[in-house]
């Protein structure tokens, strides 16, 4: 199962690729550099001995090797200066004083990370220095108006050459059932620059910005329409205001809103006074996901009237859409 699942978001990662195309950097390198990785191709060439050139990948031990040399050479977490002292240290058993290059030509051992969701520019971000959820979240445009508040943090492999009590750490966190760690943020939280609510975003990390549950006002107001249900929560007189207001003749004495009863079809009926919560007579009423407002009597039947704001909104999109025919 846990392969499956894995398997599942590399395949997810090459469609992000082709979706959200050129990769944004993070730059600069660390004051150390960057550690390499398996997966990584270094290329070494040694002046005016080209028989001990060599590119090399990074095997899954984390090592690579030198011609006409069988020990392969730890490379993991190892800068290419550092690399270049181990190779000239080994080529200095055959070469007087050897000049020696590496570097490395693809970085392959680190996947960009990926935001997207509820953001005006979902992309890729090739870290290459440390990197805060915030910024990541600012370098997307920040989330839109239909974003709940939530961002999700999908950490898709271990970090590399980083604490181990750090790995540990989100490696607890397996409430997901996929067994895959991954934890929720409040946007508040990640914006107001606390340290908790802010991690580091590592290379592979999925970074998802939660929709938005919808609520429905329909009935006789300006504007039937769906609304999306944002951090913080939305008052009943908020999401009337938000359709226009209600129609001359709409009985707002006695507005009903339909919440959804968990286990049963039938759903809970909550009368509400609109004009005594206007004067500040009677308190106003939080709204829940999918809950529907009715202000007077809907001209057509509840979910009927969900349908066709569904198909309106269906149908915003059909000039921006490709279309295809199936023979």
């Amino acid at each position: 199962m846990k392969a499956k699942v894995l398997t599942f978001f590399i395949l997810t990662l090459g469609l992000f690729q082709i979706v959200f195309g050129q990769e944004v950097s993070v730059t600069p390198e660390s004051e150390r550099g960057y550690l390499v990785g398996p997966g990584d191709v270094i290329e070494g060439k040694v002046l005016g001995e080209d028989q001990f050139n060599f590119v090399a990948t990074i095997d899954e031990d984390g090592k690579f090797q030198v011609p006409f040399f069988e020990k392969g050479i730890v490379a993991t977490c190892r800068t290419e200066k550092e690399l270049r002292a181990d190779v000239t240290q080994l080529l200095s058993k055959y070469l007087k004083n050897p000049q020696v290059s590496v570097n490395v030509t693809k970085r392959n051992s680190r996947p960009p990370a990926t935001i997207y969701g509820e953001v005006r520019e979902p992309q890729q971000v090739d870290l290459r220095r440390k990197a805060t959820l915030l910024e990541l979240l600012s370098l997307a445009g920040g989330p839109t108006e239909k974003a709940a508040g939530t961002i999700q943090v999908i950490r898709t492999q271990p970090p590399m050459c980083s604490d181990a009590s750090e790995k540990a750490d989100w490696a607890q966190v397996t409430d997901n059932g996929l067994n895959i760690p991954s934890r929720m943020y409040s946007i508040s939280s990640v914006k107001s620059g606390s340290d908790a609510a802010n991690p580091i975003i590592y290379p592979g990390d999925l970074i998802v910005v939660q929709s938005a549950s919808p609520i429905y006002v329909i009935g006789e107001v300006v504007a039937t329409g769906q609304l999306p249900l944002t951090e913080g929560g939305m008052p009943l007189t908020e999401a009337i205001a938000r359709v226009g207001g209600p129609n001359r003749q709409a009985k707002t004495k006695d507005i009903k809103i339909y919440r959804k009863v968990p286990g049963t079809t039938k759903p809970q009926v909550i009368s509400a006074n609109y004009d005594l919560i206007k004067k500040g007579e009677q308190k106003d009423i939080m709204l829940e996901p999918y809950d529907i407002v009715e202000v007077d009597k809907a001209k057509k039947s509840i979910a009927q009237t969900v349908l066709d704001i569904a198909i309106g909104s269906a149908r915003g999109f059909t000039n921006v859409l490709p279309q295809r025919v199936l023979y």
